[in-house]
Formats: C-alpha cells, sequence, structure tokens
C-alpha cells in the first residue's frame, strides 16, 4: 500500500505543480487556480514561518511515505526528488529553491496579468438586457 502511496504522491503532486504552471492560461481554471495557488501560498509561506520557509504539505506528508518504504529523503524539496527519481540527476537545495521560488514568482505574475486583462475584457463589453441571449 506504501509504494501505491508513493506513485500516488509522484502522479499527483507533479499534476499539482502543473496545474499551478499552467491553469491561469484558460479562464475557466482561474479561479480554481487562483484557489490552488493561494493555498500553496499558504502552505510555502504561514506554515513555512513555522516549519522553514518553503515548506510543503505535499512534500511532507511523501516524504513520510517514503520513509516508511526505507528511502533517506530528509530534507529534500520535491523539486530535488523529483530531479532523482524520474530524471536521474542532482539538483542542489539551493537551485531548487531558487528554481521553485523565481517560476512561482513569474505565475503570480502571469496569473495578477490575466485576471488583469480578464477584467478589462469585461468591463469593455456593454450592458446585455436580462433575458436576452447574447451572439
Amino acid at each position: 500500500m506504501l509504494v501505491l502511496a508513493d506513485y500516488l504522491f509522484f502522479v499527483l503532486h507533479t499534476l499539482l505543480i502543473g496545474f499551478n504552471l499552467t491553469g491561469w492560461a484558460w479562464r475557466r481554471t482561474r479561479a480554481l487556480h487562483l484557489i490552488v495557488l493561494g493555498l500553496t501560498a499558504i502552505s510555502w509561506f504561514v506554515l513555512g514561518a513555522y516549519y522553514g520557509w518553503g515548506y510543503c504539505i505535499c512534500t511532507d506528508w511523501h516524504l513520510q511515505v517514503r520513509s516508511q518504504l526505507g528511502y533517506d529523503d530528509a530534507g529534500a524539496s520535491y523539486l530535488q526528488l523529483l530531479a532523482s527519481q524520474v530524471f536521474g540527476m542532482s539538483l542542489s537545495r539551493r537551485a531548487s529553491d531558487w528554481l521553485a521560488g523565481g517560476v512561482f514568482a513569474l505565475i503570480v505574475l502571469a496569473t495578477a496579468t490575466a485576471w488583469v486583462c480578464q477584467w478589462r475584457v469585461g468591463r469593455q463589453r456593454p450592458e446585455h438586457p436580462a433575458g436576452r441571449e447574447r451572439n
């Protein structure tokens, strides 16, 4: 069961990161993306103030599972784990932290830009009378 949990964490955590990277790009996913990005920020900065900056609850749970499986990944970030286990390459903690922080900042900027653009387009559309279909 722990082996399955290990694989599921790799898949689900990677999908979560992928959604954080791209969810801002589609109008239909922007609200959910904002929630997920906010939860990520809470984990990194609010929980991180107590556990260490950049703390990720998903990584913590995943490393607990891997520890029970006998792996010694203590202190590793998820990007380090992903780099070594999936891509067979080594990534320093410093490089991992800079990569994650830099990409997160770019995602926040892209998210804000997408929301501002969506808000501007919405303001430029004329009001439609209630009950009438838009073409």
